[in-house]
């Protein structure tokens, strides 16, 4: 078995056959997936918080006519809808007061929806609504004890709200779903209990993230793990998954070396701009909307989505561009390509290595 940064030679031969196919997908670049940023309005003020979001963020929602009028015109008469996943994002989707709306519009042209959530607002009400509009995938965000998730998030009853939310979307057969956690160091000591609380409120998938500096997180290093850190957390996520106790993965955004195909399904890629693909809330075309600006390949009120998709993600798909700085002379290069295009300032330099840190 592979730890830390060694690689064995099986683990090599399995990583350059996934990295042929990968090149393959690039070259397919078929859409799977699609998030509609529909606001950047949010009803908490996160300190990890990536885009910065706000109760009143200086940007208007997108209109849903308009997301209806790139996806009738631009995007359904090249893809077949059922096979195209859209997620509605924020900010916090629940502040839309037309989001079932958007549900319903969505399902009657064909395409399975879902969402990801802080939970404030997930009453049981507003969750029926939107199972009967068509629901089909929910990510609840919980980032640990009470003590954890209400520091990050800044509301004394994020917590609770959390959890009412996770028990609601837990007892719905039909749901596919998992809860989010952004790791911090004062979570990692609490692992294994914080494990053994998902599993007695029948949380079943569970995806564990670390905090990257982008946002409000740019400037606050303490919530960023340090290298012992990340490996207490790799080491968990491995044993978690070998006992079976509950189906825990890693993000699926840095190369692990060693870890690999130990602590996540499959072995690193980043989908940006190869099957995921984004609308902004201002109308821009992007691989995912943790991505920065620079990174925009075009906007909806001026260009043709579909041109786009097609012929302007270059960047996402040719990633040569990336082996600068740390990457120009690594060896793992020819299987992270760079790390995810998140990961990268509006330099286009890499801010953030999951590989070296191990």
């Amino acid at each position: 078995m592979g730890s830390g940064c060694k690689l064995g030679l099986r683990k090599r031969w399995a990583l350059d056959l996934f990295s042929n196919l990968y090149k393959e997908t690039v070259a397919e670049h078929r859409l799977n997936t699609l998030f509609w940023e529909c606001t950047l309005r949010c009803n908490l003020a996160c300190r990890h918080c990536g885009s910065d979001c706000r109760v009143a963020p200086g940007v208007p929602d997108m209109p849903l006519a308009d997301f209806l009028k790139v996806l009738d015109e631009q995007i359904t008469p090249h893809v077949d809808p059922y096979k195209v996943f859209i997620i509605f994002s924020g900010g916090e989707v629940l502040v839309r007061e037309d989001l079932e709306e958007a549900g319903r519009e969505v399902t009657r042209r064909g395409y399975p929806w879902g969402m990801v959530t802080n939970g404030m607002a997930l009453t049981p009400q507003r969750f029926e609504r939107l199972m009967q509009a068509g629901l089909r995938s929910i990510s609840v965000s919980l980032d640990g004890f009470e003590q954890e998730h209400n520091y990050l998030r800044g509301n004394p009853s994020s917590c609770e709200r959390a959890m009412q939310a996770i028990r609601l979307i837990v007892q719905e057969p039909a749901l596919a779903y998992d809860v989010i956690t952004c790791a911090t160091g004062a979570l990692i000591p609490h692992l294994e209990p914080f494990r053994d609380r998902l599993i007695a409120e029948g949380v079943e998938h569970w995806r564990i993230f670390s905090i990257f500096p982008m946002g409000r997180a740019r400037d606050d290093a303490s919530l960023r793990l340090n290298d012992e850190q990340f490996r207490t957390l790799l080491d968990f996520i491995r044993r978690t998954r070998r006992e079976k106790s509950i189906d825990v993965s890693y993000a699926c955004e840095g190369f692990l070396g060693g870890y690999e195909a130990e602590v996540r399904d499959h072995f690193y890629q980043c989908a940006a701009g190869i099957s995921v693909a984004s609308i902004r809330v201002d109308g821009a075309i992007s691989g995912c909307t943790s991505i920065r600006g620079n990174f925009h390949q075009g906007n909806i009120y001026r260009d043709d989505f579909w041109e786009v998709w097609e012929n302007r993600f270059g960047p996402f798909r040719n990633r040569e561009w990336a082996r600068q700085g740390e990457c120009a002379g690594c060896k793992m290069f020819r299987y992270c390509l760079g790390g995810g295009m998140h990961l990268h300032d509006d330099n286009g330099q890499l801010l953030y290595c999951h590989y070296h840190k191990l």
